[in-house]
């Protein structure tokens, strides 16, 4: 990976970031506050909305940070070892834990008539998508261990023929 997009993916790593606190620090504040405001029979929806909305941000976050350690490593020529995998781990995890924390918005705005049931829907195929999204990131994972198991044995390889040599 050139330095360039490496740079350019590191760019857009810290805006994303730094995109994601401004929605913790600043707009779920001001969406508690609009959520006030709410009709009294959905006056039970605002705890759990909020919750939701800050969870969904943290597994975000938590797939940005262990992508920019994955690209730190790609960087430093040291991603095809095991090391690797424990960032990939916690990318499936979060990945299968924002569905989750989308499925249970789902859920939350289900029964009865906050909105319509297409919205409903709707978050029902954005959880399809992002379960989408981690099965593509376990494929790699797998294409991962590949890498590593070649790269191991390319190693084993080098190290019997400068025996023999």
């Amino acid at each position: 990976m050139g330095k360039l997009t490496v740079l350019a993916l590191r760019a857009v790593l810290v805006v994303l970031l730094a995109g994601s606190v401004f929605v913790q620090a600043v707009m779920v504040p001001l969406l508690a506050a609009d959520m006030e405001q709410l009709n009294p029979d959905y006056a039970y929806l605002r705890t759990p909305f909020l919750v939701i909305t800050v969870l969904g941000v943290v597994t975000v976050q938590v797939v940005l940070v262990c992508v920019w350690r994955l690209v730190t490593m790609v960087r430093r020529g040291t991603v095809f070892s095991h090391a690797a995998f424990r960032y990939v781990h916690i990318v499936i995890g979060a990945l299968v834990a924002a569905a989750l924390v989308v499925f249970a918005y789902a859920v939350l705005l289900a029964p009865g008539d906050p909105v319509a049931p297409g919205v409903v829907l709707l978050i029902c195929g954005v959880v399809v998508a992002i379960l989408g999204v981690a099965l593509i990131v376990l494929v790699l994972r797998m294409l991962l261990a590949q890498a590593v198991a070649r790269d191991v044995e390319a190693a084993r390889m080098r190290a019997e023929l400068e025996e023999v040599i």
